[in-house]
């Protein structure tokens, strides 16, 4: 619950700090005074977005800080979610600088704005005047039937299996596409493909087929110079080989008379040996390098394939020919078993539809199942409201499924029962709107285990009796949680367990807690307008319960 509100430099507001009752704490004053400042505040500190200036004063931040008793609310899990600090009181902090800059704190630990408005919206339920309007909402109808027929479970899973459906919806779409349009390709695909595979192409190829290129166009010169070589080498006498020969042996001869002929003999060994495996390598060359014209024709026009294979696909290299290769086979692939995957997806979603069938007609027989007893509730306290002769039934009209289920759920009413019962949003006046709103609250209240509740003017179009049995039915809702009420009926204020005053003091707003006798007077004004009588102050004592 919401144990203190500090608002500094917000609207009309310098200053204010205002301890709350764990009950019922009355707010009223007189119009323009800026209750409605105050609920703007709150918004804001609850996550709302600043909806243009709520800045005073130019030269400051807007700060509204609110600290909260977090016991028996099991909101452990959510700060560790979010990796915040826990503590049973815990401190929201919202800052709106000169600029327009927002900033969201809890516990002095900075958030983004959403992450405050979730734990905002676990802790505080703010009921305006214009959210009346909701009951219009589908969305809300449903999910107020939802949590009294406690289907937070079930929604959860529905939810699950209904994302799950609307994926495999997707998935399908996608695979129907790629599909299509590999029909489309598939002639040019496969042509391409035959054309690649036809190829034979091998990694490396073309340099080989360039190295090989060049030997062939210049085998007429390479042979001429391994043919000087090889002469050089084999000439009888002159020849390298002989002439190195014969210094060998000349050696091996002098090695007794001249130690170190015996290394030169053994080092010339080496060199003569090298020089033979060259000639021997060269007189190889010599026979396989020849000026073969068909062998080059046939090369070149290899080579030629090649290339003119990379200028058409615009790729750089035989390795990126062979990678289109493969895709056109993978893009054939997935074509030829396209059927496969299409009756695959098409079983998948099937069964994701079944599954999301099965659990809205969960849905549906948990909500049926449940609106006589909400029907009956809200009837109770309509009565209680004045509103004896009211009807009020719910009807589940059957709806294509969608996030909540397969339902359209229509509250029916009429405040005649000689009148039939339509649509509420269509017939129920202000007046009617608020007292089934407060039936609402009241019921939802205690199902949703929310600590705070406040009300803006929940009251409006009702005065006299009805007004006071709106306070009563407020007053007990405080024996269970805590309520804030805005209000301009004295038969309500009079319910308070604390009442505070909004006024304005030099065009500023401000705010106090009303003594015993200061209530009395304030209930007195709010009877018989800015002059106070007797009677009013009688009256005023009546409603506070002492007379």
């Amino acid at each position: 619950m919401l144990r203190r509100l500090t608002v500094e430099n917000y609207a009309l507001i310098d200053a204010l700090e205002l301890e709350l009752d764990p009950h019922l704490n009355i707010i009223t004053g007189e119009t323009g005074a800026g209750k409605s400042i105050l609920l703007g505040a709150l918004s804001l500190l609850l996550g709302a977005k600043n909806e243009g200036s709520a800045i005073k004063e130019m030269t400051r931040n807007c700060r509204v800080e609110g600290t909260f008793d977090l016991a028996g609310l099991d909101l452990e899990p959510f700060f560790e979610a979010n990796d915040l600090d826990y503590s049973l009181e815990t401190t929201l902090t919202r800052l709106i600088t000169p600029a327009g800059k927002s900033r969201a704190f809890i516990n002095d630990m900075p958030v983004q704005l959403s992450v405050m408005r979730e734990l905002g919206r676990r802790l505080v339920d703010i009921h305006s005047q214009h959210q009346n309007l909701i009951l219009s909402s589908a969305e809300f109808r449903t999910e107020a039937l939802d949590t009294v027929a406690g289907n937070a479970t079930l929604r959860a899973t529905y939810g699950e299996a209904y994302r799950c459906m609307l994926e495999q919806r997707r998935v399908l779409a996608s695979l129907r596409e790629a599909a299509a349009a590999g029909r489309r390709d598939e002639e040019w695909l496969r042509f391409q493909c035959e054309e690649l595979e036809a190829a034979k192409l091998r990694l490396g190829e073309q340099a080989e087929l360039e190295a090989d290129l060049a030997v062939l166009e210049n085998a007429d010169r390479i042979g001429e110079v391994f043919t000087q070589l090889r002469n050089a080498f084999d000439e009888e006498e002159t020849g390298v080989l002989s002439r190195l020969k014969e210094g060998e042996q000349g050696l091996l001869h002098i090695r007794e008379h001249y130690a170190p002929a015996a290394e030169y003999a053994v080092r010339l060994r080496s060199v003569l040996e090298e020089l033979k495996d060259m000639n021997r390598s060269l007189t190889a060359d010599s026979e396989r390098i020849d000026a073969d014209p068909e062998r080059l024709q046939k090369l070149t026009a290899r080579l030629d394939s090649l290339l003119a294979l990379q200028q058409k696909h615009r790729v750089a290299d035989e390795e990126a020919l062979i990678a289109l290769r493969d895709r056109c086979r993978e893009q054939l692939n997935a074509i030829t078993h396209s059927d496969e995957q299409l009756a695959a997806a098409e079983a998948a979603l099937q069964q994701a539809e079944q599954e999301v069938a099965t659990l809205a007609a969960q849905l549906h027989r948990a909500r049926e199942a449940a609106a006589p007893a909400f029907a009956e509730a809200i009837l109770t306290t309509l009565t209680r409201l004045g509103m004896a002769e009211t009807t009020f039934t719910i009807q589940l009209l059957p709806h294509e499924v969608g996030p909540m289920g397969g339902d359209e759920v229509q509250f029916l009413f009429s405040a005649n029962r000689n009148v039939r019962p339509q649509p509420i949003e269509r017939i129920a006046s202000g007046g009617e709107l608020s007292r089934v709103m407060l039936a609402l609250k009241a019921m939802l209240a205690e199902r949703m285990q929310l600590p705070t509740i406040l009300f803006d003017e929940i009251d409006t179009g009702v005065s006299g009796r009805i007004a006071d049995a709106m306070g009563e039915i407020i007053a007990q809702l405080s024996s269970r949680m805590q309520v804030v009420d805005i209000t301009h009926l004295p038969q309500v204020a009079s319910k308070g367990a604390s009442h505070f005053v909004v006024y304005k003091s030099d065009s500023k707003t401000q705010i106090r807690r009303l003594s015993e006798a200061e209530r009395t007077t304030e209930i007195a004004k709010m009877l018989s307008g800015a002059e106070v009588t007797d009677a009013a102050i009688a009256q005023a004592e009546i409603l506070l319960g002492r007379n």
